[in-house]
């Protein structure tokens, strides 16, 4: 297939860290707390593979051991964090002035822009999922934000929704870009419209199997392909969650 990238889950980033204490300046918690992170583009140590795709810079899914694990307050310039909770509870406190906490479902886009920080941590005895997208800015320095939203699954089910871009209900985010997800649990197809061919797809699945345009998709495996006008999903019965990604190229 042309004009498109195919990254299967045993293809990505591996990272496995281990927290140097409370006080840490960046990866705290007890000490045997631990964070796992499997990342699709480069990112810290992980270089080996893709360097984004149109405008995402990272997009890694990540556990935070429980009872105490996370990261401390730390700086970001000029980058768009997008973070989608898949379960457990994350506590996010940033300088925009939010302290909230995240359950399954809950996601956040909170703009750095000239200059923010947040602290990300899982304060409970359960372990938390959570995927984290990056993303340029289209516009460089801008006061920080944030703002939170929540996916239902079962009021969307078996529908595309959008979560974040240019849509009734979704969070604003300054760039191109349009995240939207969907959880079926009895087989369905769908066609995804680019809202411009200089537009691109990355299709990421959550859990489950999907075939994306015709290629299957395993839990973790992803897609990404641009020079398009549509996109067909497919996923078939049992519970499929697929994410994706409409972005400027």
């Amino acid at each position: 297939m042309q004009n498109s990238f195919l990254l299967r889950a045993a293809e990505r980033g591996q990272g496995h860290y281990i927290s140097t204490g409370p006080n840490a300046s960046y990866i705290a918690g007890h000490p045997n707390a631990t964070l796992t992170r499997q990342s699709s583009f480069n990112f810290h140590e992980y270089q080996s593979g893709r360097a984004g795709f149109g405008k995402i810079r990272v997009f890694g899914d990540e556990v935070f051991s429980g009872a105490g694990c996370g990261y401390n307050m730390h700086p970001h310039h000029n980058f768009v964090i997008c973070a989608f909770i898949l379960s457990g509870e994350l506590t996010h406190i940033n300088t925009v002035g939010n302290i909230d906490q995240l359950h399954a479902g809950d996601y956040y886009v909170f703009s750095a822009g000239a200059g923010g920080k947040h602290c990300e941590l899982n304060l409970h005895s359960e372990d938390m999922q959570v995927i984290y997208i990056w993303f340029l800015p289209e516009q460089l320095y801008l006061p920080p934000s944030y703002h939170r939203g929540h996916f239902d699954s079962q009021a969307n089910r078996n529908q595309l929704a959008t979560l974040v871009g240019e849509a009734n209900g979704a969070l604003p985010i300054p760039q191109d870009v349009r995240i939207s997800r969907l959880v079926s649990d009895e087989p369905t197809e769908l066609t995804y419209r680019l809202t411009s061919r200089q537009h691109g797809i990355y299709a990421f699945v959550i859990e489950g199997s999907a075939q994306v345009d015709g290629v299957a998709l395993d839990r973790r495996d992803s897609l990404g392909l641009w020079d398009i006008d549509a996109v067909q999903l497919k996923t078939s019965s049992g519970r499929n969650d697929l994410l994706i990604v409409e972005t400027v190229m």
